[in-house]
């Protein structure tokens, strides 16, 4: 990493920190400037936009954080079952977690909208080819192919990931019958009864 990149970095890491501390509405570039060492000049040289460029670069950069640590921990799944169903309960439970996501969406959920269209296509894209060895190991449904499989299973992943509507992710039977029927119903074979009485 370059010294701009580090400084980058660092004056990013400066602005989370002030936003978990004191809240959107409250976090100045003075703020900013003193947590990260720098002068409000230097912000407007990494930052030209001022607060806002800011605001929304933090935004940026935790997104594709959340999504690394989520890889993190999807990693070493053995199974596709397995990778949705606790890539959905990590994913769910950081969402939850997450306090400065939560004060952004109580208070200024509009801060979110322009990364999350921004950031979608190609997060679906990495998603679907994290999963594509996955998939290349289970026999789909007749006329189901590998591309649309995988298309299919990442904007599912981005759709449930942002809003489980009635389904609880915190119980993992739930979470199981939800992969099964909505997440693989659709590109695995119907399952036959010997794999029905195992379930």
């Amino acid at each position: 990493m370059s010294t701009k990149e580090e400084k980058r970095e660092a004056i990013l890491q400066a602005t989370y920190g002030c936003l978990a501390a004191s809240g959107l509405s409250a976090t100045s570039l003075d703020d900013v400037a003193q947590a990260a060492g720098v002068s409000r000049a230097t912000l407007y040289r990494y930052f030209p936009g001022g607060r806002d460029d800011l605001v929304s670069a933090v935004v940026t950069w935790e997104y594709r954080r959340f999504f690394i640590r989520l890889y993190n921990a999807v990693k070493e799944c053995e199974t596709l079952e397995q990778v949705i169903e606790t890539g959905l309960v990590v994913a769910h439970q950081a969402i939850t977690d997450h306090e400065v996501l939560q004060m952004i969406l109580r208070g200024e959920p509009g801060v979110l909208e322009p990364t999350l269209v921004a950031e979608a296509g190609p997060t679906r894209e990495q998603i679907a080819l994290f999963l594509t060895p996955y998939l290349e190991r289970e026999e789909l449904r007749d006329g189901c192919d590998i591309d649309h499989a995988r298309q299919f299973l990442a904007r599912m992943v981005l759709s449930y990931i942002s809003a489980p509507g009635q389904w609880n992710f915190d119980d993992p039977e739930e979470v199981r019958r939800l992969v099964r029927s909505e997440f693989l119903g659709g590109i695995l074979p119907e399952p036959t009864s010997l794999t029905m009485r195992q379930i």
